[in-house]
């Protein structure tokens, strides 16, 4: 079966196992593992940050950074399919106590005169707008990147307005990679950035939370409220040394194969825009096929191709380290078989 739902998928590489089975632990609640420090600090160095820390998912490292950054009903700012605010169960209302103020960007881009108009005046009957957290690349955009002036530009005018700025950065190093920009000069200004270790950079477990110091020593408390402390977590912070000093130049190769696949559909004469794969998710629309998503995804199953739909009418087809060029290939070959039709 060929797997392009998600790069979640991904299984850590022998260097991982290697790693892991040799780490040198200690109780990381106490302080105590010499390498989930490592990680940390590796991590921070990377973003350009002061200090890390390891937590087990990036649902859980940005409701941290939010609840963090933020006091109860004060207002978040996020693109309108942010991850945090359309796929983490309502956590920053849940756990924060915040509400979102959503925005409509370009394909995840919220510009700054749209930040601008969203701020809450200072009066009394409003929510005091804290925090902006901006998603790049953007999941639902398709893999969109979001480029260093962008990013300057909103950071830079977030901080104009007085309020923070927290980037999840899941796939980071995809922009870093499609950019050719360092992750750092990406989140530069920033208050707080989180990346994914479990991605594309294959890692079996975890995330990472950068920011201050001070930031990051009141996230750890943070952290330890939600139950996200761990005891000899550098056997998963072994693994996610090697994801960040092996895995993040290969993502190019993902990107060449989605844009291949994103190509080959478009000249089958499916609905897909080769323009919008920037980096390892390729987007289709199967409304003009007469096929909703989810018969797609059925029926493509059976032909030993999974794929994942990200709505009623739309799949996504996400390219990682265990797929490989002739899976790409392949894949072309079983859509080939519906071409005629445009349907499954």
């Amino acid at each position: 079966m060929i797997d392009l739902r998600s790069d979640t998928v991904t299984r850590p590489t022998a260097a991982m196992r290697q790693a892991m089975a040799e780490a040198e632990v200690g109780d990381d609640v106490y302080g105590e593992d010499p390498t989930v420090a490592r990680l940390e600090e590796l991590s921070a160095e990377r973003m350009g940050m002061e200090a890390g820390l390891l937590l087990p998912s990036g649902t859980m490292a940005n409701q941290v950074a939010i609840y963090t950054h933020t006091r109860r009903g004060d207002e978040v700012i996020v693109e309108a399919e942010a991850h945090c605010y359309y796929y983490e169960v309502g956590a920053m209302a849940a756990l924060a106590g915040v509400q979102a103020r959503t925005v409509a960007g370009d394909r995840g881009y919220v510009a700054p005169q749209q930040l601008a108009a969203a701020v809450r005046p200072d009066q009394l009957q409003f929510p005091r707008t804290r925090l902006l957290c901006i998603e790049n690349t953007h999941n639902r955009a398709g893999g969109a990147v979001i480029g260093l002036e962008r990013m300057q530009a909103t950071i830079g005018a977030a901080r104009r307005l007085g309020i923070r700025v927290h980037v999840d950065g899941a796939r980071i190093f995809h922009a870093q990679v499609a950019t050719g920009t360092p992750a750092a000069e990406l989140v530069r200004g920033a208050d707080s950035a989180m990346f994914c270790l479990s991605k594309g950079l294959c890692a079996p477990v975890g995330s990472v939370l950068v920011g201050s110091k001070e930031f990051i020593a009141e996230a750890r408390k943070t952290r330890k409220l939600f139950g996200g402390g761990m005891r000899q977590a550098g056997i998963l912070a072994a693994a996610g040394i090697v994801a960040l000093t092996e895995m993040v130049d290969r993502l190019g190769e993902d990107h060449q194969r989605a844009r291949r696949l994103a190509v080959a559909l478009a000249e089958m004469g499916f609905a897909v825009d080769p323009r919008t794969c920037e980096t390892n998710m390729v987007v289709m629309d199967t409304e003009p096929t007469g096929v909703d998503g989810a018969t797609w995804v059925s029926r493509l199953a059976a032909a030993g191709v999974q794929v994942g739909a990200t709505g009623p009418w739309r799949l996504r087809l996400v390219t990682h380290r265990d797929v490989s060029g002739p899976d790409i290939e392949e894949t072309i070959r079983v859509f080939a078989r519906f071409a005629d039709r445009k349907s499954a």
